[in-house]
């Protein structure tokens, strides 16, 4: 079946702005609407296909694709209208109606809206705390234990905010159903909408007698302990999510979450870019000249390295898989050991005779217009 063009569905040109397909939705919306047209096959598909064209239409993206490419640029079903439900769409859609004051699509009455209501389930608040790490840690990875304070269960009521049992009543303005149902007169009618009780909280039932150490909250400031396993190859920045250990809820129901913030210390040694490791060795004159076998620093112990004769200052050595390793994976970066040759600040009588001897020699003396090409390649690499 050929799918029709969504600004025909609308009813708009091309050219519309976003206002205008915002209107244009909602007067299709209005005139399909399953409560307007109970049973009406039809009217219900035209509902959901201005549901469709809206969805595609009102977000940028998605309208510069299917303006260049039509159907196919946004998916065979168009967006996710092709497999929409009505749930679907008063999920997404029903502030469209907010400004007439229907309370979104539940102000139509519709019984699916009703049948999707549900009491409020408490949820904790989020925890953040911070860990800092130094570079041995992160490259095996660690377990912190961390002391919290944070919101726990009331140990006296178990977390029911309650003296007892029998501390509870009903609540008198749900009468114990947890909802209230809202009557509103519109240009369509009289429309209803069922909404969470505000004073049970959905609860059904208040406290009459409130638990003494907790005053009815059902949660007390305490601390915890709490263990985290950080893998190896995290970086400065990252955050872990540890479920369930964030501050516990009113009177029962879903705990927060902590987040831990990963902060890198400075190493005194290497400095970090990505999984690399970058080490600055400084070398003697005579070494540099000579030729040596040096011990340098890893992040997991030493190693050797040959430093041919006639390096030159800013040569480059890489230690491959002596860096760090990616986070849940078995790649790892490189160890870089810049080379660097010291040159003395105070020399002796005999050291500067020495050197001025050697000076006197066309070896240690440039060669006119000698230029280091790999140098002014890694520039102008870098430029362009």
């Amino acid at each position: 079946m050929t799918k029709r063009d969504y600004y025909e569905i609308l009813e708009v040109s091309k050219n519309a702005t976003p206002e205008e397909i915002k209107k244009a939705y909602r007067k299709q919306a209005l005139k399909y609407h399953p409560d307007k047209n109970p049973g009406d096959k039809t009217a219900e598909e035209k509902f959901k296909e201005a549901a469709e064209a809206y969805e595609v239409l009102s977000n940028p993206e998605k309208r510069s694709r299917y303006d260049r490419y039509g159907h196919s640029g946004v998916g065979s079903s168009g967006g996710f209208g092709g497999g929409m439900t009505m749930e679907d769409i008063f999920s997404h859609f029903g502030d469209i109606f907010s400004d007439l004051g229907f309370g979104g699509f539940g102000g139509f009455g519709s019984s699916s809206r009703q049948s999707r209501q549900s009491r409020q389930t408490n949820r904790g608040t989020n925890l953040r705390v911070k860990v800092k790490l130094d570079l041995e840690e992160i490259a095996k990875g660690v377990e912190k234990k961390l002391k919290v304070t944070k919101y726990v269960s009331c140990k006296e009521c178990g977390g029911t905010g309650a003296r007892d049992s029998s501390s509870y009543s009903t609540c008198s303005t749900c009468r114990g159903s947890g909802y209230v149902t809202r009557v509103t007169n519109t240009f369509l009618g009289q429309m209803q909408s069922t909404a969470v009780c505000p004073h049970c909280g959905g609860e059904g039932k208040i406290i009459a007698q409130k638990c003494t150490v907790c005053h009815g909250e059902g949660i007390v400031k305490d601390t915890e302990v709490i263990s985290v396993k950080i893998p190896a190859g995290v970086a400065e920045g990252m955050q872990m999510t540890v479920s369930g250990k964030g501050n516990a809820a009113r009177r029962g129901g879903i705990n927060g979450d902590l987040l831990v913030l990963i902060e890198e210390e400075e190493h005194p040694q290497f400095i970090r870019d990505g999984n690399d490791l970058l080490y600055n060795l400084y070398v003697s004159i005579p070494q540099a000249s000579l030729g040596a076998q040096i011990e340098v620093p890893t992040i997991e112990g030493k190693a050797k390295i040959k430093i041919e004769p006639g390096t030159q200052p800013g040569k480059i050595l890489r230690l491959r898989g002596k860096g760090l390793p990616e986070v849940n994976s078995y790649g790892r970066g490189d160890l870089l050991v810049s080379i660097n040759v010291w040159v003395p600040k105070n020399l002796s009588r005999e050291e500067a005779r020495l050197l001025e001897k050697l000076e006197e020699s066309s070896n240690f003396k440039p060669s006119p217009g000698s230029s280091d090409k790999s140098f002014f390649e890694k520039m102008r690499n870098i430029f362009d």
